[in-house]
């Protein structure tokens, strides 16, 4: 079946690679056994998952047994902010972003309603972190600090190795949610990263399937009883579908991972350098700092509301997905500094592997269109 968007709002979702379905079917179909289960079925199942967890293990350059399969990031997210916040004795302070994914944000606040203490650094005009605020966040009770690598809005990278080690030097844990960078950048996770959160549908995976990397040296409290999978982390039974789309789907981010940076980050920087020709764009977070699949661009004096209607048939995004229909300025724009009615003219283009030329031209000459007849309007 074919449809008829041009689709530019991959930091929400990816379309699901041909070659992932693929492989999925016939876990869909014929071998649809427990992967639990003691019979052949089963056995052979369980020697299919291993597989897979060792496909996502070598993404990331992990050991296949610290990788635990969950429902998705937020899920992964919540495990591990709320399984160490159980674990460790009374008085803990967390270190947080402001710019965190509501995931992040959202399980933070609860923390704090159950007496743990959290610290959310500020960001710059670029949504970067200070060191200094950081260093001077530390309290003797510290135990964590928890930086996003990329951020979904802005495409923002943070120098997360050099946080590992302000982490480690104040003897914190570091944990990153990894959700818009594992499968579109290299990440060498064990050698500086204690956990790490990420999910298939952000890398042309399946959704419903996700993961955590935890350290081994790592205890976590068991929040999910029922069963003792996952090594008694998360129990429920596994989703032998997902996890083999999302083990195709990490082998395939590791062989084109290059074609796809030059391919995709040609295609933004097109798009990018021509929207920006518009009279009154700007272009929101840093441009050195970013990751090649990302644009997030304020169009002055228009509504992003109207922008969005305008566009019908393109997909594109103003704020996080999460909060789509929350009509509310974002607040990673906000905390970069920009007024509610700033963050109230951005968008989000974000580009994946099927995108096209032809789809960039179009989208360029309809925002074009938009903006000069939403601004006619105006007066």
């Amino acid at each position: 079946m074919q449809n008829n968007f041009i689709y530019l709002d991959n930091n929400a979702t990816t379309p699901l690679d041909p070659r992932v379905l693929d492989e999925m079917m016939p876990y869909l179909t014929d071998m649809f056994g427990n992967a639990s289960s003691s019979h052949s079925m089963g056995k052979q199942l369980d020697r299919i998952v291993t597989k897979n967890r060792m496909r996502i293990g070598d993404l990331i350059d992990v050991n296949e047994e610290d990788i635990y399969f969950t429902a998705g990031a937020t899920e992964a997210i919540n495990i591990a902010l709320q399984g160490i916040s159980s674990k460790v004795n009374s008085n803990k302070h967390i270190i947080a972003v402001q710019t965190e994914h509501p995931a992040i944000l959202d399980t933070c606040r609860y923390l704090e309603q159950t007496g743990v203490e959290v610290t959310y650094l500020s960001v710059d005009k670029e949504g970067l972190i200070d060191f200094e605020e950081l260093r001077t966040a530390f309290k003797e009770n510290t135990v964590l600090v928890s930086v996003m690598h990329v951020n979904n809005e802005t495409g923002v990278i943070q120098d997360i190795e050099r946080i590992a080690d302000i982490a480690h030097e104040r003897g914190a844990l570091f944990m990153s949610d990894g959700t818009q960078s594992v499968g579109k950048l290299p990440i060498e996770a064990s050698s500086f990263i204690d956990i790490l959160t990420f999910s298939a549908h952000k890398f042309y995976g399946p959704k419903g399937i996700g993961a955590a990397y935890i350290n081994p040296r790592i205890k976590i409290k068991t929040l999910v009883y029922g069963g003792g999978h996952e090594r008694g982390l998360r129990s429920g039974t596994l989703n032998v579908p997902g996890i083999v789309g999302m083990g195709k789907a990490a082998e395939l981010a590791a062989l084109q991972m290059t074609q796809d940076k030059e391919r995709i980050g040609e295609l933004r920087d097109t798009l990018e350098q021509q929207l920006l020709t518009i009279g009154g764009a700007k272009l929101n977070g840093s441009q050195c700092q970013r990751i090649y699949t990302t644009s997030n661009i304020r169009f002055d004096g228009v509504n992003n509301e109207a922008i969005l209607l305008g566009l019908k048939n393109i997909c594109v995004s103003n704020g996080s997905a999460c909060h789509s229909f929350v009509m509310e300025p974002s607040h990673v724009l906000q905390a970069m500094g920009l007024t509610k009615d700033e963050a109230n003219t951005s968008i989000r283009f974000s580009l994946g592997r099927f995108n096209t030329e032809e789809e960039i031209k179009q989208t360029v000459d309809t925002v074009k269109q938009i903006i000069t007849r939403l601004r006619a309007m105006a007066f």
